[in-house]
Order: C-alpha cells, then sequence, then structure tokens
C-alpha cells in the first residue's frame, strides 16, 4: 500500500507563515512531515515544535525531520493541549503557527485505520488510536436520532434520515463491522439519483463519523482561539481546512479578530476599541489546477492566514 503524504498548499502556506530563521514555530498536525521540513529548512537558528496524536505519523515524520537538522521537538499529544504541552518547555508566545486539517494520505490509504471508503478495515477512524470511542460503538450503539443528526450536521448529508434509519435496521441482525459494510449500507439507504453522482456516495457520513469519533470541531475552536493568544507580534496563523464546516469555524473567528464590534450609531471609536489581528488574505487561497492533477485530495483545500499586530 502507498504511504506517502502530499502535503497540500505547502509553498503557499510557508510563505503565509513569513519564517524568520531564529523564529519559533508550531506545526500543529505533522502527518507525513511535509510542511515540518520545509519550516525547519528555513529556521537554522530558531525551533520547531510539531503535534500529532499517532504514533506512526510521529515515526515516520521524525525520521524525515532529523535528515534536516536536529533543532525540532515532536509532541504526541492533540493540539487541543497545544497551550500546556508547550509551557511544558518554557514556551509561551511564537513567531508562527500552522494548522493542517483533515487526515493525511497515510492514514487514509491504512485499512487497519478504518477511515477509507474505499478499502476494507475494521470501524476505528481514531487519530489517536488510544481513545476509547471508535466508529464501530458510533455505528451499532448511538440511537437513530443521534446517527441522524450526526451525519447530517457534520457530513452535511441531506438524507442523513435514510442512511441513520437503514443503519439501525441492519445491525438488529448483526453488528457492522467494517468500512466496506457500512459503505453497502449507505448504498442500500440511498436513492438511485445520490448514486450516480460522481461523489462517493459514503463519503459525507464516513466525514460525520470520523468528526464525532476525534470531535474535531470543538477541539478546532478552542485550539484555534489558544494560537492566536500565543502569537507574538507579528506573528502568523495559517489555517488549512477541507470541508465548509472547519472553514466555517476559521472564518468566522478570523472575522471577529480582526472586526471592530462596536455599538451602533457611534460617530467616533471610543478609547480601549482596537483591533488586535489582521487578515492577510481577504480572498481565500486554493491550489492551482497543477496541484490538484497531481494530489486530487487537495481539490477542497482552502487557506486562511491571519497576523497579530503590535
Amino acid at each position: 500500500m502507498e504511504n506517502e503524504h502530499i502535503s497540500v498548499l505547502l509553498e503557499e502556506a510557508i510563505m503565509g507563515l513569513n519564517i524568520k530563521e531564529d523564529g519559533i514555530y508550531v506545526d500543529c498536525t505533522l502527518g507525513g512531515g511535509g510542511h515540518a521540513s520545509l519550516i525547519l529548512s528555513k529556521i537554522p537558528k530558531g525551533h520547531l515544535y510539531a503535534f500529532d496524536q499517532d504514533a506512526f505519523a510521529i515515526a515516520k515524520a521524525s525520521n524525515r525531520l532529523a535528515k534536516i537538522a536536529n533543532n525540532f521537538t515532536v509532541i504526541n499529544d492533540n493540539f487541543c493541549n497545544l497551550k500546556s504541552e508547550l509551557a511544558n518547555y518554557g514556551i509561551n508566545s511564537v513567531d508562527g503557527i500552522l494548522f493542517d486539517l483533515g487526515v493525511s494520505s497515510f492514514q487514509l490509504d491504512m485499512p487497519e485505520r478504518g477511515f477509507s471508503y474505499r478499502f476494507d478495515g475494521p470501524l476505528d477512524m481514531r487519530m489517536n488510536p488510544s481513545n476509547e470511542l471508535t466508529a464501530y460503538h458510533i455505528v451499532n450503539f448511538y440511537s437513530e436520532e443521534k446517527l441522524k443528526e450526526i451525519i447530517f450536521n457534520y457530513g452535511e448529508e441531506k438524507y442523513a434520515p435514510l442512511i441513520a434509519k437503514k443503519i439501525c435496521q441492519v445491525r438488529k441482525d448483526k453488528p457492522l463491522s467494517t468500512t466496506l459494510e457500512l459503505v453497502d449500507v449507505i448504498k442500500k439507504a440511498l436513492p438511485s439519483s445520490a448514486l450516480r453522482k460522481e461523489a462517493h456516495p459514503a463519503k459525507k457520513t464516513f466525514q460525520a463519523i470520523r468528526i464525532e469519533v476525534n470531535n474535531e470541531l470543538d477541539v478546532l475552536k478552542q485550539s484555534l482561539k489558544d494560537a492566536l493568544d500565543m502569537l507574538n507580534p507579528h506573528g502568523r496563523l495559517v489555517v488549512i481546512s477541507f470541508h465548509s464546516l472547519e472553514d466555517r469555524i476559521v472564518k468566522h473567528l478570523f472575522k471577529e479578530k480582526t472586526s471592530l464590534n462596536l455599538p451602533k450609531g457611534l460617530p467616533f471609536i471610543p478609547d480601549g476599541y482596537k483591533v488586535d489581528f489582521m487578515l492577510i488574505n481577504k480572498k481565500i487561497i486554493t491550489p492551482n489546477d497543477k496541484e490538484i492533477s497531481k494530489n486530487l485530495r487537495s481539490h477542497s483545500a482552502k487557506m486562511r492566514i491571519i497576523e497579530k499586530k503590535d
């Protein structure tokens, strides 16, 4: 199985960080180490801290980074613990932070991880294999109403009621144990018109279950706020998202942080009202056609950048 991870918007993300050679940078989503490697190569006098929950990713990426330099530290934890983990190293402020959200290619391509609707594997989907909640538990033990809610809200799947109902019907006879069993149930639940669409019929449901397994959206909201708090003046936060739910969170937070929330009708700006951040790109940055042709998984990527003012 091919487990190579291709970093999305690699050059654009590194340019967006506006790297200083003596700066302190954080890659909150180490993955295959593509972004981290390029950051590390540009900070000979600085230091890179990288987060990942996955032991496989850490081992693979650490070897890659060690071939470039040794001024890096890999932290085996969820980026929701960004502040506390960095504080353990005496780091309370940094010059740049990167979030490359979503699932690494090598995770998707490892059937035993259960992320993919294209390969048969156990219903797992845990980014941190030591966590208790799995896709198996969600699919087999969540109520029909709860399943419908998750698939609709996290997958933006309009056929969520049909899919949830079919899952509950099928699991009465035998628990669903594998990814392709779940795919089969989803296909049977959908109308023929939905099956004829270009996108895989199970894509939205798998996304929804993965988000629930890993509590991705709540973790992201808090982690982004912590990241902004930790930026030095002129420090930047770069976020690459892969679906509308993530991008909406980033967009709204960045708008909140770069807008004056003044009472309506004021003829002047009172003392104490100021904006601490500015947007670097008012229009989202997306992969060009060349990148998409080389890496189809990059097609939905959206990048936003924000900078802390003096």
